[in-house]
C-alpha cells in the first residue's frame, strides 16, 4: 500500500483539472469530506483538498486546451531531465516540458505510447501528499491499457518498476511495486487489461485513482446524490475489497475501495 516514505517512481501527488472548480470543490467536500484551500490569484485558482489540514489531493482550472476534466497522478522522479529522456526513449510524449512550480519541486506532464496520461514530481520544498492509504485518501493507482505487458516494459524503463502477476476473474492483473525493497511491502498500484468491466466498457487508455472509504456504498450513494455517475456498481472482489468506479458531474473518472483487511 502507499505511504508517504516517498522514493524513485513512488505515486507522490494527485490533482484535479476541472472546467467548474466551485461545483468540484462542493461535490468532493460532500463525498469524502474534504475542506478547500485556495492557494490564491498568483497560483492560478489552484489550491488543495484537505483532511485534518493535511493535504490529501489538489484541485485546479483545466490548462490544456481540449483537455476534459480528470484526475492526474504524479510520480516522483530523483532526476527529472533524465525520467523525461527515459519516456521519450521508451516511445512516449512529454506534453510539457520541466517546469519550477515557484521552489516547491520540478513538473512535467506527459502520456505513455498507448495513450494514457501521468505526470512526473521532482521534490523540491514539497515532497507529496500528507495523507495516503487513510481513510477518505488515495490508497492505490491503476491503470487500463490495451497492452499490459508493453506497459510494464516501458514504465520499468522509466521508473524501475517491478510487476507481479495476480490471477482475478476474467483476467489477469499484474500487481506495480517499486524498484528496490520487498515487493509486496513496495506495491502501489497495478495494471488492468481494458474491456467490458471496469468504467463500464468506455474505457480509454487512463491512470485510475483509488480512494480509500469506510463503506462504498454510502460513498457511491453520496456521489450520486451530488451529480456524479455510477460506472461501476460497488461489489466485492477477493482477496483484495470491495470497489465500485464512480465519475464527477463533470466526468472525472476515480474509484472507491475498502480493502480487504488482510491486504
Amino acid at each position: 500500500m502507499l505511504g508517504t516514505d516517498f522514493r524513485l517512481g513512488s505515486p507522490v501527488w494527485l490533482d484535479l483539472g476541472s472546467p467548474d472548480t466551485t461545483s468540484a470543490v462542493g461535490f468532493y467536500g460532500s463525498v469524502f469530506g474534504w475542506t478547500f484551500t485556495d492557494l490564491g490569484p498568483d497560483a492560478g485558482g489552484y489550491g488543495f483538498f484537505q483532511v485534518d489540514g493535511k493535504t490529501v489531493a489538489a484541485l485546479g482550472p483545466l490548462t490544456e486546451e481540449g483537455a476534459g476534466s480528470a484526475w492526474m497522478i504524479h510520480f516522483r522522479a530523483d532526476d527529472i531531465q533524465a525520467t523525461v529522456s527515459a519516456v521519450r526513449s521508451g516511445g512516449g510524449k512529454i506534453r510539457m516540458e520541466p517546469m519550477d512550480v515557484m521552489g516547491e519541486g520540478w513538473l512535467a506532464q506527459a502520456t505513455d505510447p498507448q495513450g494514457a496520461e501521468f505526470a512526473i514530481w521532482q521534490p523540491g520544498k514539497t515532497a507529496g501528499l500528507g495523507r495516503v492509504s487513510e481513510e477518505n485518501t488515495l490508497v492505490w493507482a491503476e491503470l487500463h491499457a490495451p497492452d499490459p505487458a508493453a506497459a510494464i516494459t516501458f514504465y520499468n524503463g522509466v521508473f524501475g518498476w517491478r510487476s507481479q502477476d495476480m490471477e482475478t476473474p476474467g483476467m489477469t492483473y499484474r500487481v506495480l511495486s517499486l524498484k528496490d525493497g520487498d515487493q509486496q511491502q513496495t506495491s502501489f498500484g497495478g495494471i488492468a487489461p481494458m474491456g467490458d468491466g471496469a468504467g463500464g466498457g468506455v474505457e480509454k487508455p487512463r491512470w485510475v485513482p483509488y480512494f480509500n472509504v469506510a463503506d462504498v456504498d454510502a460513498v457511491v450513494s453520496a456521489a450520486s446524490r451530488n451529480g456524479g455517475s455510477v460506472l461501476m456498481p460497488a461489489a466485492d472482489v477477493p482477496d483484495v475489497g470491495r470497489i465500485a468506479w464512480v465519475a464527477d458531474p463533470s466526468g472525472a473518472v476515480f474509484a472507491l475501495l475498502k480493502p480487504d483487511p488482510q491486504m
